[in-house]
C-alpha cells in the first residue's frame, strides 16, 4: 500500500478499536503465537466493569463474580472439549487461506450489496463490512464461526446465569441491563455498529441462548451434550436459528422445512 493508504487503514483500524474499547466488559483470549497454539488468557477491562458498576448501582462483587463466570465458562469450553480448540482456530486459518486482495472481487462484493439495497435487505446484517465484501467461499468459513461463537456465547450465557443464581441475587437484573445497553444504539452509532459487525455479535448471544434453553426443553441436558461429540454435531446457523433442525438431524429425523 502506498503511504497515504497506509495512513487512512491505520485511521480505520484506530477508530474501530477506540469504538469497540468501550463496549467489551471481559474477554477469553486463545493465545496463538509462533507457532504454540496450547496458551490462553483471560482479560477484563476495568473501566467498563466500574463504569457500568457506577452508572447502575450494581454491587461489585456480584457483578464482577457474575462476568466472569461467563468467561470462565468459554475457558471450560475449549479446555473440556478435546477438538474444539484445533477446529476453531481451523476456522480462522481458513478465513486468512481464503483472503483474496483482487480488486474485481471488492467490485463484485459492492455489486451483490446493491442488489440487497434495492431487494430491500441490509448488506451489513449478517457480519457488517467483513461478511458484505467476503467471496462466497469465505462467506461458507464465516457462518461456520458465526454458529460455532452462537452455540458458544449462548452457552456461556445460560451456564452464566444458572452457575451463580444462589450467590449472584442481581444476576436477572444484570442481564437485563446488558441486554438494553446491546440494543441502545441509534442513529449514526447504530450504523457504526452494523459496519463493524458488532451487531451480529450481539445477535449471537440470544441467537444461541435460545438454541441451549429449547434444545433443552426438547430433550434435557443429555441431548445438548450431543454438541460437545465433534464438528460434525455442531449446529449450523441456520439451526442455531431453528434448533428443531439440530434435532431432528443428530436424531437421524427427516430435517423440518426451514
Amino acid at each position: 500500500m502506498n503511504p497515504a493508504t497506509r495512513s487512512i487503514a491505520g485511521v480505520e483500524v484506530g477508530l474501530m478499536l477506540s469504538w469497540m474499547s468501550g463496549r467489551v466488559l471481559g474477554q477469553y483470549d486463545l493465545l496463538a503465537i509462533d507457532g504454540d497454539d496450547t496458551g490462553d488468557a483471560l482479560y477484563f477491562v476495568g473501566p467498563n466493569i466500574v463504569g457500568l458498576e457506577r452508572r447502575h448501582g450494581f454491587p461489585a462483587s456480584e457483578f464482577r463474580l457474575w462476568i466472569a463466570i461467563h468467561e470462565l465458562t468459554h475457558r471450560a469450553q475449549f479446555t473440556g472439549v478435546p477438538w474444539l480448540r484445533e477446529y476453531f482456530l481451523g476456522l480462522v486459518e481458513q478465513g486468512f487461506a481464503l483472503a483474496n486482495p483482487d480488486p474485481r472481487s471488492a467490485l463484485d462484493a459492492l455489486s451483490r450489496a446493491l442488489k440487497d439495497v434495492r431487494a430491500g435487505r441490509n448488506p451489513l446484517s449478517e457480519g457488517g463490512i467483513v461478511s458484505m465484501m467476503a467471496t462466497p467461499d469465505q462467506l461458507a468459513v464465516f457462518r461456520d464461526a458465526q454458529a460455532l461463537m452462537s452455540l458458544l456465547e449462548g452457552h456461556g450465557d445460560v451456564v452464566m446465569s444458572r452457575a451463580g443464581a444462589s450467590e449472584i441475587p442481581g444476576a436477572k437484573r444484570f442481564a437485563k441491563v446488558l441486554a438494553e445497553r446491546r440494543q441502545s444504539a441509534k442513529g449514526l452509532a447504530k450504523l457504526i455498529q452494523q459496519a463493524l459487525g458488532i451487531d451480529a455479535k450481539f445477535r449471537q448471544y440470544a441467537e444461541g441462548e435460545h438454541f441451549v434453553e429449547e434444545v433443552e426443553r426438547i430433550g434435557g441436558a443429555d441431548l445438548f451434550s450431543r454438541v460437545w461429540e465433534g464438528p460434525e454435531a455442531l449446529p449450523k446457523l441456520d439451526e442455531i436459528r431453528a434448533p428443531e433442525r439440530w434435532i431432528a438431524r443428530v436424531n437421524g429425523v427427516a430435517p423440518v422445512p426451514a
